[in-house]
């Protein structure tokens, strides 16, 4: 077993000039709307501000980033240590030099995509089919739609865990599908995405069939935390686990969609106990009739209860 963390006291964190909120809820902040509260969860005020609390917290407190918890699990014991929620200084969408956007980590898919839309900037309208945000597309190569952000990043800023600021180029970060070569404990605070020149009316008729195309296919206003499981080499995920009879099974207060097997359900009191077991169940019977062993697309993260 391994040891648990010491509980951080409060003397030993940084004073930032941003908000420190001890045991916070996580679950108001998570697209499963379950789970357990954040040790500490740390709103920096600005990109200044966060390299200065990490550089000064203690190199043993173990730091994470969220973002809009669209696809992530937190576990129902809850989160050790600082957890990182970049707020509306970090949010935000501009057009730069040469069909570029320069984004906040903070900013979401869809402030992006329309942003580009509206500087007639073609190529990032997939960005808006992803729940989440920069930071999180960065991390985890986001895409949908035909498109990655391995297509169209630029660079990112981002600040490591010993609070020292970096520009990362595309290359270094060594992309692959849903995977990056980002560093250990590295923060994404902003990105410059680039696209190609087009007409602002094609740009929208494509965002709108990209809407249209997941309206009829996802179960978008349900406690979900998006796409479960990676498409494994050769296979679709979801084509997966309807084959190994998987539609509409239920665990607890989780469910399998009915709408699209490779979404997860909360039905209203599920717990995180409930969604990641039977997201497990999911994998052993894909294992069993196919011989396919399902990766975890979601993050699963914190300690059970």
């Amino acid at each position: 077993m391994p040891a648990q963390a010491e509980p951080v006291e409060a003397r030993a964190l940084p004073v930032p000039h941003g908000r420190l909120t001890p045991n916070a809820p996580l679950a108001p902040l998570v697209w499963f709307k379950s789970g357990g509260t954040a040790e500490w969860l740390f709103e920096p005020k600005d990109v200044a501000d966060l390299q200065s609390f990490l550089r000064d917290l203690d190199p043993a407190v173990p730091v994470m980033a969220l973002g809009l918890g669209s696809n992530l699990i937190v576990r129902d014991g809850g989160v050790p240590g600082v957890v990182v929620r970049l707020g509306k200084a970090f949010a935000k969408v501009s057009l730069g030099a040469d069909l570029t956007l320069d984004c906040g980590a903070g900013a979401s898919g869809i402030l992006v995509s329309s942003t580009a839309r509206d500087n007639g900037v073609a190529g990032l309208e997939f960005l808006r089919s992803i729940p989440g945000t920069v930071g999180g597309f960065v991390r985890m190569n986001g895409g949908a739609y035909g498109g990655e952000v391995k297509d169209i990043l630029v660079d990112c800023d981002v600040v490591l865990r010993c609070g020292t600021l970096q520009t990362l180029s595309n290359t270094l970060l060594n992309y692959t599908y849903r995977h990056s070569s980002l560093p250990q404990g590295a923060i994404v605070v902003a990105a410059r995405f680039k696209g190609r020149a087009g007409k602002s009316e094609d740009i929208q008729a494509e965002m709108d069939r990209i809407s249209a195309s997941r309206e009829a296919s996802q179960p978008l206003r349900s406690k979900t935390g998006g796409s479960t499981f990676k498409n494994p080499a050769g296979h679709k995920a979801w084509q997966l686990v309807d084959e190994a009879g998987c539609r509409g099974l239920t665990m607890g207060g989780a469910q399998v969609s009915e709408k699209h097997c490779n979404f997860l359900l909360n039905l209203g009191e599920a717990t995180s106990s409930d969604i990641e077991a039977l997201g497990e169940e999911v994998r052993r019977r894909v294992k069993d009739t196919s011989g396919v062993e399902l990766e975890w697309e979601i993050q699963r993260v914190g300690k059970p209860k």
